[in-house]
């Protein structure tokens, strides 16, 4: 894992003026936090790389590489990790390559070297990378199928500067600017972005499951990976068998490394049947695995119940560890250390985020970081296997717009008119979902029901999940730690997108498909829990303590939230009875995250003198 960053074009001579490698330097030490065992910089007449490196696995390798086959020069700078790097090595042996370390970076670079872009396609894992090719003098950027690895660009007059965070391209050289787009964004769509734009004026990423040739000024943009509406020919019983070896493959694969793995272990049937898989291979070889699971202080005492968070995690934690025999640690964060971290995720994400749930993931990734370096997550099953309750109201399927955020009025409750006017938000995200319902991959067999759910299926995978893969990255690798997501393995992905919703969720049962393929490794009390997403504090002491520090940045005359809200607004919703039921983006609280949410809007803008 680590964190990659540079620049390209073809008119003039980079080595000829001593200014580029310094900007390939500050680029590097932007990104140090993704990769605190090893970094490097390379730089060409037409394009300079700068990588640095988590290690995972054991390797000297050069950063970047550099890699020669004939006369064929390139060189590769790689974030991530291959889940099928010995299958891959295998089938590049009959072309004439030369070995080194068998690292991930060079079985990329071989077989790009022998294959072209086709090799993409054979890919496993998560990654972001971006190979220069000296002979044909292009840049290739490349992203994972899912987006759980990041990869940002932008063209600054003719040169195409690109990182794996937005910093590494201002740390370039490039101004932040906003537009009306970008609050468009912010508001109308966040913390959810529109794949493929950075927020940012002109800043891009590159779409998952693209890559993108860059030769002489033009960009040429490639899908090698997409989703396709078939038929599902198997049997109910038959659908289970796939899934369960397919789920359990995928955790396996992603247990392989050099160093100790651990997992994040909240009790719910996701992160338990991840946990089981990696306890039983750790097992196998003699050790025992950590597991953690993250809770805040008080909410013992001031937790309650509602339908979007019906239990604590704790009991069902307890016991998991007992189950699984698990080296458990209980982590909790404290309110004030909750609040003063929502300035620290917007360091880590360049944006304005999920609020206090990126905040405390933060802190516990901090906390995890110091015993693990690499962490297996649930992230992700609930996207495929129909886990929201949007996939189960019957309302939904009558609705128009992105079911996670249906109560647009809410979400700009707090803004101004004249700001309302400008950026019109409702209908910025209705044009967004419209562009996204229009790319659905669909099937001729489907009813009106099933072409329906198709739709919310697909919508939450483009939308939803990457925003969580979004949030686990930058959380995990501002302190240096891998988190692996095997929900997100593109082969689970694509069976499951195909078969039926009755198969996917049996006599009604949230994600039955899961707990039948999980039955044989779990107690039946996980089995049967009901879905409890991430966990909030419920202290009431911590919307009081935003509410008094949104009420001291509107006071102090500078913040620029004064042309965003409306101050009286403001006033009237914190002295409002808190709403902990009503969600304001997916299952998140309303009160708490709307207030969070403009603190870190506060912050950001003043940061980047936006």
């Amino acid at each position: 894992m680590s964190g990659i960053a540079g620049f390209y074009q073809c008119k003039y001579d980079f080595t000829t003026n001593g200014e580029w490698p310094l900007r390939l330097e500050k680029m590097m030490d932007s990104l140090l936090h993704r990769g605190p065992d090893g970094n490097g910089t390379h730089l060409e007449s037409h394009a300079g790389f700068a990588q640095t490196r988590l290690a995972t696995t054991l390797s000297t390798e050069t950063l970047p590489l550099i890699k020669h086959i004939g006369d064929q020069t390139i060189m590769i700078a790689w974030c991530g990790e291959l889940y099928n790097r010995k299958t891959l090595q295998h089938m590049l042996l009959s072309y004439s390559c030369d070995w080194d370390e068998y690292s991930d970076a060079e079985v990329i670079a071989n077989g790009y070297l022998t294959m072209g872009c086709d090799f993409f396609r054979e890919l496993n894992g998560m990654y972001a990378f971006a190979i220069y090719d000296k002979g044909l003098d292009r840049l290739i950027l490349c992203r994972d199928r899912c987006g759980t690895k990041p990869l940002f660009f932008q063209q600054t007059e003719d040169i195409l500067v690109f990182g794996s965070e937005p910093k590494a391209l201002f740390a370039y050289g490039i101004r932040p600017r906003l537009n009306r787009e970008s609050f468009g964004e912010l508001f109308g769509l966040g913390p959810a972005r529109t794949l493929g734009k950075g927020v940012y004026q002109d800043m891009k990423e590159v779409i998952p499951g693209h890559y993108l040739i860059i030769h002489d000024g033009q960009i040429n943009d490639v899908i090698y990976w997409q989703l396709r509406g078939a038929p599902h020919p198997d049997s109910f019983n038959d659908t289970v068998a796939t899934i369960s070896y397919l789920v359990s493959d995928c955790i396996k694969r992603q247990t392989i490394a050099d160093t100790p793995v651990a997992c994040f272990l909240s009790g719910g049937l996701d992160s338990s049947l991840v946990s089981a898989v990696c306890a039983r291979e750790m097992a196998l070889n003699g050790h025992m695995l950590d597991t953690y699971s993250f809770d805040f202080h008080g909410n013992s005492e001031h937790f309650k119940a509602n339908a979007f968070q019906s239990s604590q995690d704790r009991p069902y934690a307890e016991l998991m560890v007992a189950h699984l025999k698990t080296n458990h640690t209980y982590l909790t964060c404290d309110t004030t250390t909750q609040a003063d971290y929502l300035e620290k995720a917007v360091d880590a994400a360049d944006l304005p985020c999920m609020g206090d749930i990126e905040a405390s993931l933060l802190y516990f990734c901090e906390q995890v970081t110091g015993q693990n370096k690499i962490a297996l997550t649930g992230e992700g099953a609930d996207e495929i296997f129909g886990g929201y309750p949007w996939f189960h109201q019957e309302s939904t399927l009558n609705e128009s717009g992105f079911p996670w955020s249906r109560d647009m009025e809410f979400r700009t409750a707090l803004l101004s008119a004249d700001f309302l006017a400008q950026i019109k938000p409702e209908e910025y995200a209705l044009k967004a979902y419209e562009q996204t319902k229009a790319e659905t991959p669909c099937f001729e067999g489907d009813d009106h029901v099933a072409a329906k759910r198709r739709e919310l299926s697909y919508l939450t995978m483009r939308w939803f999940m990457v925003t969580l893969l979004n949030r686990m990255d930058r959380t995990s690798m501002y302190s240096g730690l891998q988190a692996r997501v095997p929900f997100g393995d593109h082969r689970l992905i694509e069976y499951l997108y195909n078969v039926p919703w009755e198969m996917k969720c049996p006599d009604g049962i949230n994600k039955g498909l899961l707990i039948e393929a999980g039955r044989t490794l779990l107690p039946k009390a996980v089995l049967n829990r009901k879905k409890s997403p991430y966990p909030k504090t419920y202290d009431p002491a911590y919307e009081h303590l935003l509410g008094d520090r949104l009420r001291t940045v509107l006071s102090a005359g500078n913040s620029p939230l004064l042309g965003i809200v409306d101050r009286k607004k403001v006033e009237q919703f914190l002295t409002s009875p808190a709403d902990y039921g009503k969600p304001w983006y997916g299952q998140l609280m309303a009160g708490p995250q709307m207030l969070a949410y403009l603190l870190q809007v506060d912050y950001w803008m003043k940061k980047y003198s936006l």
